[in-house]
């Protein structure tokens, strides 16, 4: 097809175009008709359109329309016009052969995707198809292995049955057929009642006395019955796995071999247990005091500092644990991981405990990077406190506390005077049986010292259990052996609003002043 250029061609305009179509029609009819008058009827023409013009306030003559220029030019525009006509036919033809081939190509397209749609549900039906033969064959597999169990344990059972029928004698464990065997010597020889009472105390950091106490408490919740294809777990092996695991901290593959067990059996062993040390034994040995309780508390307080209403000492640790995958941050310890010079990730347990050491109130569970301060405000025994349970009584905290209208802690601004100096060794005193319960508490419970394979939400149950047997051998005067001392360090962070109480600063001053008045406080500053 070849180009055409029209665009040096002068188009009129659009009136002008509509009647020059009209006209130039009627010319070429009168042509066809009689061609010996196209000159005459040429010229009537131009009349026409001369007085067109001059109709319209065109200032051309008569002279220059007739002109054979003119005419010229109206045949140039007359060819233009077919020419733009034809190019618009041409033009209309490409595009409608271009659509055809478009539709065409799509066309085929939607075919063979269909087919091959229809080809991809064929082959998942004769898969789904295959794959239902197969689990019927598996069914059936199984239902015969079953039969087999039976009939063989049926069997044992009749085997049995009949050699003590007979006079023999059954020794041993019967082994079932899909159980692994494993040996259960060291247990079996610590469960002996030969076994000596020293080596039991220092495996399982309690007496056999008190060991057989928990294990009375706990069976109703932790036994388990026998089945028909295997016996189930004593119930003084199930506790045996969890204080031996929190007691000495050792991973469960070690706990496996220990007791004959496999590892993740230990590992559900010790939340059942430490679950049930939670619902049985913290109601009875992990409470608030009553008031008959408290007076005894207030009373042995302040024979060890000579303040009085105090009813316990309050202290905030940290416990290491693996980087949790969530919330990284709120774990990350900066305290620790600066004086260790290795990333440490911590969650807190903070305790209030009598003067005996044994805790009155737990908060377990905040992450590490939060001060003191701030698990404390977190704590159910705040919301208690300042519901009124505390009024007109103390807890001794250190200076990571805010004094507050039950919170006393100790001077921390520059320049102290013989008073307050006298009284923060008193408030010292009282910080210590804090410190030391929790000394005792994490060399007691060895998993207490590094980081734990227990998960994050699992976490809070275990420390409460480890809180709870910790009060348990208090109050029954287990003792600890040196071997098992442990150097407890927790960096303080000054809290950022350290006064919470006007009326609480009086309080403080009247018993720093009535302590050195009585004599109670300041002696050695004279030796």
């Amino acid at each position: 097809m070849n180009e055409i250029n029209v665009g040096s061609l002068p188009l009129p305009a659009q009136e002008d175009y509509s009647y020059f179509f009209s006209l130039f029609q009627d010319v070429l009819n009168e042509m066809n008709t009689n061609p010996t008058a196209a000159t005459t009827t040429g010229r009537n023409v131009g009349d026409n359109w001369r007085k067109r013009k001059v109709s319209e306030g065109d200032s051309a003559d008569e002279e220059e329309i007739t002109t054979p220029n003119n005419k010229n030019r109206v045949k140039e525009i007359l060819s233009s016009y077919l020419l733009l006509e034809e190019q618009e036919k041409l033009d209309q033809q490409e595009w409608s052969n271009d659509y055809q081939q478009e539709r065409q190509i799509i066309e085929s397209n939607y075919k063979q995707r269909s087919q091959a749609m229809l080809d991809y549900y064929n082959n998942l039906q004769g898969y789904y198809s295959d794959l239902e033969e197969s689990d019927d064959q598996l069914r059936t597999k199984r239902s015969r292995l079953s039969a087999s169990a039976v009939a063989a344990a049926a069997v044992a059972s009749t085997s049995d049955a009949t050699i003590r029928a007979g006079g023999g004698a059954a020794t041993g464990h019967h082994r079932r057929l899909w159980v692994k065997d494993r040996s259960r010597a060291w247990w079996d020889r610590c469960n002996h009642p030969d076994f000596p009472e020293e080596e039991f105390q220092r495996a399982f950091r309690m007496g056999r006395a008190t060991f057989d106490m928990i294990c009375e408490e706990l069976n109703s919740v932790v036994a388990k019955e026998d089945t028909m294809l295997r016996a189930a777990i004593p119930v003084r092996q199930r506790v045996a796995v969890c204080i031996w695991r929190l007691a000495t901290g050792e991973p469960l593959r070690l706990v496996s071999k220990r007791f004959g067990l496999g590892i993740s059996t230990c590992h559900k062993l010790v939340l059942e247990v430490c679950s049930a040390i939670k619902t049985v034994l913290m109601p009875k040995f992990l409470q608030w005091p009553d008031e008959e309780k408290l007076k005894n508390i207030r009373n042995e307080f302040e024979s060890i500092s000579g303040i009085p209403n105090v009813v316990g000492s309050m202290y905030t640790t940290h416990v290491p644990i693996i980087a949790p995958k969530i919330s990284v941050a709120a774990y990350f310890n900066r305290r620790h991981t600066e004086r260790n010079q290795k990333t440490s990730y911590t969650i807190t347990v903070q305790g209030v405990v009598d003067p005996r050491g044994v805790f009155t109130d737990v908060c377990i569970g905040w992450p590490g990077s939060m001060p003191d301060d701030q698990v404390l405000e977190k704590s159910a025994l705040y919301q208690r406190a300042n519901g009124g349970l505390l009024k007109g009584d103390w807890i001794v905290g250190s200076s990571g506390y805010p004094l507050m209208d039950w919170v006393l802690v100790p001077y921390t601004h520059q320049h102290l005077t013989w008073t307050q100096h006298a009284f923060n060794e008193k408030i010292g005193e009282i910080q210590c049986v804090a410190k030391e319960a929790f000394t005792r508490l994490k060399g007691r419970w060895s998993c207490l010292q590094k980081r734990t394979e227990v998960k994050l939400q699992d976490l809070p149950v275990v420390l409460g259990a480890c809180c709870v047997l910790h009060n348990i051998c208090e109050m029954r005067n287990e003792v600890m052996g040196p071997d098992l001392r442990f150097e407890l360090i927790d960096d303080e962070m000054v809290p950022e609003s350290r006064l919470r109480s006007v009326s609480s600063m009086q309080a403080r001053d009247n018993i720093a002043h009535n302590l050195l008045h009585h004599g109670l406080a300041g002696t050695t500053f004279f030796q």
